[in-house]
């Protein structure tokens, strides 16, 4: 099968030496991708414009040039239009495929007709699905909507999406995000009490963690927070430097992100929303328990007794992290939770096949 992936960054974590990050959505292009490869299909990825060459190889994923499309300034998104539509013609894909929300999908979908190939989305959030992105955004939040619904192939990453989409009347299929195969740490010691891993923008909450670092003088805190919205990266910076418990870095490369998950207690989600958190996979991964604010995809928190789940309360939170610790018994069987749900959930082979079923 042929297939070609939609995304602006996600060659960068199949490059090892890279040292940018982008985000989860990018992240889960490259795992499907390069897993995709590893099954014999021919794959592509339409990466956007950030001074690469054209048409080389990584992990067996070609990866094409396609111009500015992904800078979000409508000018550049325009112009990017022919160069991304060579890319098609030229790569001929059976599929091309679009993770998280994109005014693209509708100009894929348009021209759909006169390129041959078969149109698939696969929502990483829930706002994409539930109406929530087309009110916020009339316009293109239409234009969007518009595509999914009218998209060959759709997908869910949690239950609660397959939900959405079932009660909106629309068919689609579950798979679950592969995991990165990340180098093995020897960590014999966790040496962070709570960790907090994401991107700067204002629905992740970054100034909440700083608040219960606060709370907590006592305890370890470590965060990591590549700017995104500057504004707000520079004031989050700026406060972090009063908080003497608090230790702050800018940026940490994929392939080195992992040692850090491994020395932590406990990962910290202050998130308004999210679909299926990467961090909670990796979490997994290095046996750390959970604590997350507003975060509970499919009641996995219930489910597997990985962590605590604050509801939405911010004294719950912090009064769940102080119990966390407290009873270090209790946090170890919390931590042994999370890696088995990572090893229940996430196998690499079963949720590619699962993909590749929702093509038909």
């Amino acid at each position: 099968m042929k297939l070609l992936f939609l995304s602006s960054h996600a060659h960068w974590i199949l490059d090892e030496s890279q040292t940018r990050t982008s985000g989860g959505a990018e992240l889960q292009v490259a795992l499907l991708a390069k897993q995709l490869a590893s099954l014999g299909h021919d794959v592509t990825i339409a990466a956007g414009d950030t001074g690469q060459t054209d048409s080389f190889s990584l992990a067996n994923v070609r990866i094409r040039n396609a111009g500015k499309f992904h800078t979000g300034r409508l000018f550049e998104m325009i112009g990017a239009i022919p160069r991304v539509l060579t890319v098609i013609r030229e790569e001929r894909p059976e599929w091309v495929v679009v993770m998280g929300w994109t005014a693209w999908l509708f100009v894929l979908w348009l021209v759909r007709p006169l390129l041959g190939y078969k149109l698939d989305f696969i929502c990483a959030l829930d706002s994409e699905i539930n109406g929530a992105f087309r009110r916020e955004n009339p316009i293109f939040g239409n234009l969007f909507e518009f595509a999914v619904r009218r998209c060959d192939a759709r997908h869910a990453i949690t239950r609660d999406q397959l939900e959405c989409y079932n009660r909106r009347g629309m068919k689609a299929t579950l798979y679950r995000y592969l995991v990165f195969a990340a180098k093995v740490h020897s960590c014999s010691q966790k040496k962070v009490d709570f960790l907090w891993v994401s991107r700067c923008h204002a629905i992740k909450r970054p100034y909440l963690f700083l608040e219960l670092a606060k709370a907590l003088p006592n305890c370890r805190f470590q965060m990591i927070c590549p700017g995104e919205d500057r504004d707000l990266w520079n004031e989050v910076s700026r406060r972090t430097s009063e908080i003497p418990n608090l230790e702050f870095i800018e940026s940490v490369p994929y392939h080195e992100i992992q040692r850090y998950y491994d020395e932590a207690r406990v990962f910290v989600n202050t998130s308004e929303w999210e679909g299926w958190p990467n961090s909670f996979i990796q979490a997994g991964l290095g046996r750390t328990a959970l604590l997350s604010l507003a975060v509970n995809p499919d009641g996995i928190f219930e489910r597997f007794g990985l962590g605590f789940f604050a509801a939405g309360d911010m004294e719950k939170l912090k009064s769940g992290a102080s119990e966390m610790l407290r009873d270090n018994a209790n946090l170890v069987v919390m931590q042994e939770s999370c890696a088995r749900f990572v090893a229940d959930m996430h196998d690499n082979v079963k949720e590619t096949d699962a993909f590749l079923a929702g093509l038909g």
